[in-house]
């Protein structure tokens, strides 16, 4: 039976493994860093699906999650994070002329909604909505079993819901995404905005503040840090009641690095959300859990998606 490669790349890192043909069990798995003073980011992710691909057997397919605006029907990053030199880049067919197998690409965040969906946290839900929050935040939807693309394949850009008009600046140049509120980075200048005003805190000293440092503090009794989760949990909340009225799922995934952070802003995400939720009908049998695959989930998506080739 043929194998199939995963891929999932990022600004920092990329992944790739390589899947029997009817397992989620990685028969290899390599992983490198993105950038290179003397090697391209596409180059180095030719070589890594190299060093994965299996001697002696077929691969049937590859399939690629690739961070920020994808056109999955046409195969392009449009533009990546932190990788300058993606724009308007034909990865697939770029990698199918390379290996001569199929190849596939979606967006990172949507990928990992497939992967939950098919191995993780969403199994059996054929309505899923699915939020990772990291250094920005991403989406995916899962409405009756199918992945929600949109007309440009540009849907469930949930990191984007205006949760507070006059707020600060996000990212992508607008004013009070859920993004500029509630990331990871946006935690940590909230804290260090709150020092600079004479805020106590155990973090005071400490430079600079991350996420991860802010969860560590508030695990440990200080004040400042568990009020910084329980904030990012009520924009949470707020925009998770929103997509409640959008796409009425019966279960919400919160995955990535901050969601390792658990009750510290699940609670407040959860009373938020029931707070602002137009009708308690939406609340109905409705889960909302973080994501049981870690770093995994865009592996795995990158296969349910390679998977779909075929």
């Amino acid at each position: 039976m043929a194998a199939y490669i995963a891929v999932d790349i990022g600004g920092t890192s990329m992944r790739a493994a390589c899947y029997p043909a009817r397992s989620h069990k990685q028969l290899k798995l390599v992983k490198i860093a993105t950038q290179h003073p003397t090697e391209s980011p596409y180059d180095r992710l030719v070589n890594l699906i190299t060093r994965v691909w299996p001697s002696g057997e077929t691969v049937a397919a590859i399939g690629a999650a690739a961070p920020g605006p994808v056109d999955p029907y046409q195969g392009i990053v449009l533009s990546a994070p932190n990788i300058p030199s993606w724009i308007n880049l034909p990865l697939a067919s770029l990698l199918q002329a390379h290996f001569g197998v199929p190849a596939c690409i979606g967006n990172d965040a949507n990928l990992a909604a497939l992967g939950e969906w098919k191995y993780g946290a969403g199994k059996g839900h054929r309505h899923l909505v699915y939020l990772t929050i990291s250094t920005g935040i991403g989406g995916g939807v899962i409405m009756d079993n199918h992945l929600l693309l949109g007309y440009h394949g540009l849907a469930a850009e949930l990191g984007h819901i205006t949760v507070e008009p006059d707020g600060p600046l996000c990212g992508c140049g607008q004013h009070g995404h859920l993004e500029a509120l509630a990331s990871g980075p946006s935690i940590a200048r909230w804290v260090e905005a709150e020092l600079s005003q004479g805020a106590v805190s155990s973090l005071s000293a400490v430079k600079p503040v991350t996420a991860k440092l802010v969860a560590e503090a508030a695990r440990q009794g200080d004040a400042l840090a568990a009020c910084a989760f329980a904030r990012a949990g009520e924009f949470i909340g707020r925009a998770v009641a929103d997509i409640l009225h959008m796409y009425n799922p019966s279960i919400v995934i919160i995955g990535g690095g901050v969601s390792l952070s658990g009750e510290l802003f699940m609670k407040s995400l959860r009373e938020e959300m029931r707070h602002h939720v137009m009708d308690a009908h939406y609340l109905d049998h409705l889960t909302v859990t973080t994501a049981a695959l870690g770093d995994e989930t865009g592996l795995l998506g990158a296969l349910v998606l390679a998977r779909g080739l075929n």
